[in-house]
């Protein structure tokens, strides 16, 4: 896995039609694929800081995952990405310190509420990242006790 791994957006296997897999709970990638069936993969978690496929690969094929990556340390970059990103954090908190500084209370105020909004922006990105923003897919637990009866 990438080392700045956020988020996985996509992955999918370089074939010939190429193969988006479809993301699942480690749970539910061991129910829908139990067993050391091998094949070609349809499926994948993500379990610690490593990728599970099911069903496991019988041969080596190659993924491109598509990811949002994080935000690198400050000391690691010349420019800060979070500065890059959100500009006005930086302007907004300067400008709150210097308000408080020079005794100005009311407009120490008016940008301490203008750093706080744009901090709780910062922070509903990085949960964003966490949790994703893809649509939740539930499945009928009925229709696989039907098609196990069927058997």
């Amino acid at each position: 896995m990438p080392s700045d791994l956020r988020e996985v957006r996509e992955v999918k296997l370089n074939t010939s039609p190429t193969t988006v897999l479809e993301y699942m709970s480690p749970t539910s990638l061991d129910s829908n694929f139990s067993g050391n069936t091998s094949g070609k993969p349809l499926g994948y978690s993500i379990v610690g800081l490593e990728m599970k496929l099911r069903p496991i690969p019988d041969s080596a094929y190659t993924a491109e995952i598509i990811y949002v990556g994080s935000v690198p340390a400050i000391s690691d970059v010349s420019t800060p990405v979070l500065f890059t990103r959100s500009p006005d954090l930086y302007l907004y908190g300067a400008l709150t310190e210097a308000y408080v500084y020079l005794l100005d209370e009311q407009r120490a105020a008016q940008y301490d509420e203008k750093f706080t909004r744009a901090i709780n922006e910062v922070k509903i990105d990085e949960e964003r990242s966490h949790y994703g923003t893809g649509s939740l897919t539930v499945k009928s637990v009925y229709l696989r006790q039907n098609a196990t009866a069927e058997k």
